[in-house]
């Protein structure tokens, strides 16, 4: 489905990295997004909401819909991120881990007030 439009690629200096347990070899410079789409593997997480495959949208670092785990970090943007020589990459899972902790107590009122200042408060 993807091609390199890129006719001089036998000029690139190559690197070798692993995609979803799958060795591949990508042009040195180029991002990890098309790395994966030329590898054919373009999901690249599954929703937390609805467990449905995403895969990159903007491929230019906006939408976040390419994250991924690169050597074992997860909620890397595949699109920005340029390969190297061993990288890991895998398609994001959704676990524990890789959600933003939820505080487990209440915010101090002070905390609140000052929130609501910054916020929606009078500004001067």
């Amino acid at each position: 489905m993807f091609r390199s439009l890129n006719g001089k690629q036998s000029q690139h200096a190559f690197v070798n990295l692993t995609i979803n347990g799958t060795l591949v070899k990508a042009p040195q410079g180029q991002t990890v997004w098309a790395a994966m789409a030329l590898a054919g593997e373009t999901i690249t997480r599954l929703s937390p909401v609805t467990l449905k495959a995403r895969s990159a949208y903007c491929a230019m670092g906006v939408c976040f819909e390419c994250m991924v785990e690169i050597n074992g970090m997860p909620n890397q943007q595949a699109c920005i991120y340029e390969v190297k020589e061993g990288m890991d990459v895998r398609s994001q899972e959704i676990t524990e881990k890789t959600l933003l902790p939820i505080p487990s107590a209440p915010l101090p009122s002070d905390a609140i007030e000052t929130l609501t200042e910054n916020v929606g408060g009078n500004h001067g």
